[in-house]
């Protein structure tokens, strides 16, 4: 992954851990950059899983996401 792909669309999935029976909520962004703000913004304000796929393909695991969207690092 590089840094131009952070200005490509990428799809965010959050699986919340609270339901027994876990239902994912998908949606859709413009970018990446923004697909990782409201996954941090999940993660900090739910108790849910963020799970990223790329328009290049890769899969971004929550660890990843908080690793890397804390301070806004990849900017």
């Amino acid at each position: 992954m590089t840094r131009a792909d952070l200005d490509k669309p990428a799809d965010l999935t959050l699986w919340p851990t609270h339901r027994p029976v876990p239902v994912a909520v998908g949606r859709s962004f413009p970018t990446l950059r923004d697909a990782l703000a409201a996954a941090a913004a999940a993660m900090d304000a739910e108790d849910a899983r963020a799970w990223i796929i790329t328009e290049g393909g890769d899969i971004l695991a929550p660890n990843w996401i908080r690793a890397n969207a804390a301070g806004q690092r990849l900017q």
